[in-house]
């Protein structure tokens, strides 16, 4: 993905939103970022939620799902609080980009 390293941490916000409405897991959230036009390969997103895990912001649990097993990940208190965090530094910087366009 061209520009990778600038917009991780928009792929990490976008993980966090959503585990913070709902337990995701792995494939889904591949689906939900290409939907947004993040091409993501499960050697990066595996990584990345296995950081945030380590990291205090997410929680996982396992789930039989038929024959297989899928690790299911939910926001912490940890993730929730950073969440909001995040999204007052967003909107302001939204007010500053938007407000430099002409």
């Amino acid at each position: 993905m061209e520009h990778q390293d600038l917009l991780a941490g928009f792929i990490r916000l976008h993980v966090l939103h959503h585990a913070v409405q709902e337990e995701i897991y792995g494939q889904w959230m591949m689906q939900e970022l290409a939907r947004h036009g993040y091409r993501i390969s499960p050697g990066t997103l595996y990584p990345m939620l296995h950081g945030l895990e380590k990291k205090g912001y997410l929680r996982s649990r396992k789930e039989r799902c038929g024959r297989s097993v899928r690790r299911l990940y939910g926001a912490t208190a940890k993730g929730k609080k950073a969440l909001a965090v995040a999204k007052k530094k967003l909107r302001e910087l939204v007010g500053e980009l938007v407000e430099g366009c002409d």
